[in-house]
């Protein structure tokens, strides 16, 4: 009975929600990446990532958009599927694309296909006070879910591009606010995106879930990169919360490893990487 679970490293036993909890209790800090395949997937097992994403990112990384905004519930669990299957440590989640959870039942049927086909342990959808009544419906029904909030990548074109948020102190205000009503609403993770210091720090004072940061600061319970940034692989500009690991350490598994020892140590983010 449970051979599969025999077959895992007991040393370092699966990561679970309850895992996550525990760390942000303990201040220990969560180290995520994203994966799209099973080759890195397994390198980033290996080097002792907490929690890996399967981000609608793959949009522009692997599929060679200009946004996240093409990618489908599909292929999100095409890649989830694959990625899972080198995962014996990582807790999975995986994105909920553009425009598939723009209702309770749909957002549900969805997150229930990301489980079911695509072996995610979480799923992640992006926005404020707006989408309560989502997290409540798939809470309710005991699906682990991640907010969004920050810069929302799915709403660059109502946006009007990549920047930052939270500079004006109503909109900071706003953002506390939602946090913690997703919170309240059920959410098990909050990511926090492209926000200054200050307030990921806000953020992550108000919340009693884990909040993860991408261009967030250093005061956050985690850090999380896509991985094609940190290995030096994506082309042209990249953004200034990204460090370069593969210079100083030379392989792909060193690298995800310094990234691992960097966030663990709050070496990552240093100030350069961060917004003021």
């Amino acid at each position: 009975m449970y051979v599969q679970l025999k077959q895992r490293d007991m040393r370092r036993p699966p990561v679970n929600v309850s895992t996550l909890a525990r760390m942000k209790r303990e201040g220990e800090p969560i180290a995520c990446l994203t994966a799209y395949d099973a080759s890195f997937a397994l390198l980033v097992d290996q080097s002792g990532v907490d929690l890996v994403l399967v981000g609608d990112s793959l949009g522009m990384v692997i599929q060679g958009h200009d946004t996240t905004v093409p990618v489908t519930v599909d292929d999100i669990i095409y890649h989830s599927k694959i990625v899972a299957r080198s995962l014996t440590h990582a807790f999975l989640v995986a994105d909920m694309p553009f425009m598939s959870y723009s209702e309770p039942e749909q957002a549900l049927d969805n997150a229930v296909r990301l489980m079911q086909e695509g072996a995610a342990m979480m799923v992640k959808l992006e926005g404020g006070m707006g989408q309560r009544k989502i997290v409540e419906h798939l809470a309710r029904h005991d699906i682990p879910v991640c907010a969004h909030i920050g810069l929302r990548p799915q709403s660059v074109h109502k946006i009007g591009g990549f920047r930052v948020h939270g500079r004006d102190p109503d909109q900071a205000g706003q953002m506390v606010e939602s946090a913690r009503r997703l919170e309240d609403a059920g959410a098990d993770l909050v990511l926090l995106e492209c926000v200054p210091n200050e307030l990921g720090q806000a953020v992550a004072r108000q919340c009693r879930v884990p909040v993860i940061g991408i261009g967030a600061g250093p005061n956050v319970d985690g850090q999380i990169l896509v991985l094609y940034d940190m290995l030096g692989i994506t082309q042209g500009p990249v953004p200034k919360f990204v460090r370069n690991f593969i210079d100083e350490a030379g392989s792909p598994l060193a690298a995800c490893e310094a990234y691992v020892a960097a966030v663990k140590s709050r070496e990552y983010p240093a100030p350069e990487h961060c917004f003021s």
